[in-house]
């Protein structure tokens, strides 16, 4: 009897050790290859040929507008031509609000400004066989030439390119009395005033961007674009105040804190004419692809 259970526990064993290095059970714990699935990225030229579409742009110098036309020329690829109208201003502007009467003021302003970019360029899809044709990666560069129009920010009544603001004075000593005769403050002019008087500026504009086409409905146009955009006037534009008030050195109780010489202040260079602008820019667009 004995015997017989060693018997039957050898044959066991045996049959375990079998079972664990069959072939079939190796078959079975052993992972299938992984298929890579083929994936075609759809061409443009297969959707649309052309786009309209209508910008709206924010940037450091506010918002603008402009319309835009595309043209597929290759599988992932479009040119691309836009005409727009944005502001134009110095970056250092700060605006200011009188608490009472709401009025804007900005300090040292000189012209206000708007430009006309007309500009040409290239789009390019990127990840095209990567990310889902309802998001479509594009990156892209565009320039052109752009017409600036600028007009006074102030009335300069005196001509001395300088803002009086009320606050210059002048101490007057006359038999032994002291009289204080403060500057004419000069208006600022509101957004449309004195646009005859304004004047043209011919330069260079460009952009680079990074942008999405959104939805996988081929008949719209819905996208939007980070970038930079940038103007160059190769003979400047006097967007801030070119003069400001020469500042005594060292003034005495019964002085000015100014210079002044016949009534009238004396007045040294202050801001140069500003060749480049720049500014990181938003663009959203909406138009139509066919």
């Amino acid at each position: 009897m004995k015997k017989s259970i060693q018997l039957l526990q050898t044959g066991l064993l045996a049959l375990l050790i079998s079972f664990f290095f069959s072939s079939d059970l190796k078959a079975q714990i052993e992972e299938p290859d992984v298929i890579k699935t083929q994936r075609d990225a759809v061409t443009l030229s297969d959707e649309y040929e052309s786009g309209f579409g209508i910008n709206i742009n924010m940037n450091n110098f506010g918002f603008g507008i402009g319309g835009e036309y595309r043209r597929v020329v290759g599988p992932q690829s479009e040119i691309m031509f836009s005409l727009g109208i944005t502001g134009l201003r110095d970056e250092s502007e700060q605006t200011f609000t009188d608490f009472f009467f709401g009025q804007q003021i900005i300090p040292n302003k000189f012209k206000r400004g708007l430009a006309f970019p007309l500009m040409a360029g290239f789009r390019q899809r990127i990840f095209p066989k990567v990310v889902q044709e309802n998001y479509r990666f594009f990156v892209s560069a565009q320039a052109g030439p752009v017409a600036a129009f600028t007009y006074p920010y102030f009335n300069d009544r005196n001509g001395n390119n300088y803002r009086e603001t009320g606050n210059e004075y002048l101490l007057i000593e006359d038999n032994g009395e002291i009289f204080v005769q403060f500057a004419q403050p000069e208006r600022v002019n509101d957004v449309f005033s004195r646009m005859g008087d304004g004047d043209w500026h011919w330069g260079g504009a460009g952009e680079i961007k990074l942008g999405v086409d959104i939805g996988s409905n081929f008949s719209r146009l819905n996208s939007i674009e980070f970038g930079y955009y940038f103007y160059y006037f190769t003979e400047g534009i006097q967007m801030m105040q070119p003069k400001q008030p020469v500042i005594q050195q060292q003034a005495g109780p019964n002085q000015s804190p100014y210079v002044w010489e016949n009534g009238q202040l004396v007045l040294e260079d202050f801001f140069e004419p500003q060749k480049f602008f720049g500014t990181p820019q938003i663009t959203f667009t909406f138009g139509w692809l066919w």
